[in-house]
């Protein structure tokens, strides 16, 4: 299971970039701050699942 959430996490980071860049782009403020939030959203559910990780006996 934890391992579908990194790779959710990653794939939400990815998106997330690609939509910051396209909304750079094209310079449209409200999809690169979009952009933004998704690939932070993909980065802490990353730094959760490693965290769980570490703690696994």
């Amino acid at each position: 299971m934890a391992g579908d959430q990194k790779a959710k996490g990653k794939k939400e980071e990815l998106k997330g970039k690609a939509k910051e860049a396209i909304g750079r782009a094209v310079g449209n403020e409200r999809m690169t701050a979009e952009g933004r939030a998704e690939k932070s959203k993909g980065s802490a559910r990353q730094a959760k699942e490693k965290t769980k990780d570490t703690f696994k006996p």
